[in-house]
């Protein structure tokens, strides 16, 4: 019998869109085109190809495990409790951090047609209504945020279809070529694909509740090629029809999205739906977000790489000491506006993800391990994907990458205080599912 107030594999597949569609989308193309022109949709061919080889590692690691934590549950158990717990951390660490970040985006959309969100005292009682609302939405129960996220997806989503089923029909095809980039270099096309790849990022989030899901060894990694899938479609047609619709006055724009809908039939009322759309999409991945980081630090509480209390459970079953302690902790991050220099990490925190993630199949694999979903080609797609995860790093900032290893290195004396905390206290590191 279904447990209807987990995550069927419907809601999975909609938070996984959720998760990766955020407000980059409504802004992105006109940033890619300038780089790269209409050579650009190649970037998004390349991109697609790429992040899809990583999701299709995290989708066979998702089929080994049931157990909270996505990404730091791979590399504990397939390298030790030292990386593992460093993955971990760095993980919940971005996760609180993109929280704040997407509470303050939202009120930065918002101010856009009403001015006074965007300061003072107004800003900040938006920005607490929004972390602690959403804290108190996860403490009362998974059903009640998996509906809110379903309609959060749904909504971002019918603008984003509706600009694509209605622009299609207003392309000129001469903006095709006349867009066209000479002297592309080497750092120019990785620029542009970084650029692109971090928009196609969240899918590795998707397993981070597994307790929370139906059948999480079958449903997520179905959802996460599902939803992975369909995001790259959508993303390489609003690309397309941009540029189709605006041709070179698309890298002119901060808006893109919405000024080539005004060219439509649909005029401002086009536009209309589009920053609505906006404001929704920004919302969903607030829900998205408060609802994986407590459970990111609920899965290090539950393994004992963190004190027991921060796992323990509400009597809804949530993870009630980790909402309130994320919330608590995002809070102030998100009123201060001193989490800029802090969201630099999230670079490098990303590839701590996606690299030993990637590596992990192998080992599982030569261990017998079986998952419900299997990559195919044997050990080239894994291989490859960590291969161009160590290209994407190299070709990112240097000052991200030295704020991000910095943040590592303080992890390890945290991890061996851990280590005497479990030894004081008579407690080991556990295993998980």
């Amino acid at each position: 019998m279904k447990n209807k107030k987990k995550f069927g594999l419907f809601s999975i597949v909609l938070l996984g869109i959720n998760s990766i569609i955020g407000s980059g989308i409504f802004l992105m193309p006109g940033k890619a085109y300038v780089l790269m022109g209409t050579q650009s949709l190649w970037v998004y061919l390349f991109i697609t190809l790429l992040a899809g080889s990583m999701a299709l590692c995290f989708a066979e690691a998702a089929g080994y495990f049931k157990s909270n934590g996505a990404a730091y549950v791979y590399v504990k158990e397939a390298f030790g409790n030292l990386p593992g717990f460093e993955v971990g951390v760095m993980k919940y660490l971005v996760q609180i951090v993109a929280w704040a970040t997407m509470a303050v985006g939202f009120v930065t959309a918002l101010s856009a047609i009403w001015p006074a969100a965007g300061t003072g005292m107004t800003k900040n009682i938006i920005i607490s209504v929004i972390l602690i609302g959403l804290g108190i939405i996860n403490y009362i129960g998974v059903d009640l945020t998996k509906h809110i996220n379903n309609i959060a997806t749904v909504g971002k989503m019918i603008p984003l279809v509706l600009f694509i089923a209605v622009g299609i029909f207003f392309i000129k095809g001469g903006n095709y070529s006349a867009g066209s980039v000479t002297g592309i270099t080497i750092g120019k096309f990785s620029e542009t694909a970084i650029l692109v790849f971090y928009a196609f990022t969240g899918f590795e989030a998707i397993a981070t509740a597994s307790e929370d899901m139906e059948n999480p060894k079958k449903n997520i990694p179905l959802a996460i090629l599902i939803a992975f899938c369909t995001v790259s479609i959508v993303y390489f047609l609003i690309q397309f029809v941009s540029i189709g619709i605006l041709g070179d006055t698309l890298g002119a724009t901060k808006t893109p999205v919405v000024e080539a809908m005004s060219h439509t039939i649909l005029g401002s009322a086009g536009s209309a739906i589009v920053t609505a759309g906006t404001l929704i999409s920004i919302g969903g991945i607030n829900i998205a977000q408060s609802f994986y980081a407590p459970r990111g630090l609920s899965a290090l509480g539950e393994t004992h790489m963190l004190p027991k209390i921060v796992s323990k459970n509400s009597d809804r079953g949530t993870p009630g000491v980790a909402i309130l302690i994320t919330v608590v902790l995002t809070l102030p991050i998100a009123l201060s506006g001193s989490f800029t220099t802090l969201a630099a990490i999230s670079v490098i925190t990303r590839f701590t993800q996606y690299i030993p993630t990637c590596l992990s199949i192998l080992v599982f694999r030569k261990r017998g391990m079986e998952s419900a979903f299997k990559v195919p080609l044997g050990p080239v797609i894994p291989v490859v994907a960590t291969i161009v995860s160590l290209w994407l790093l190299y070709n990112a900032d240097r000052m991200k990458l030295l704020i991000g290893l910095g943040v590592m290195v303080v992890g390890v004396p945290l991890y061996y205080l851990m280590v005497y905390y479990n030894k004081k206290h008579g407690y080991e590191f556990s295993k998980v599912d």
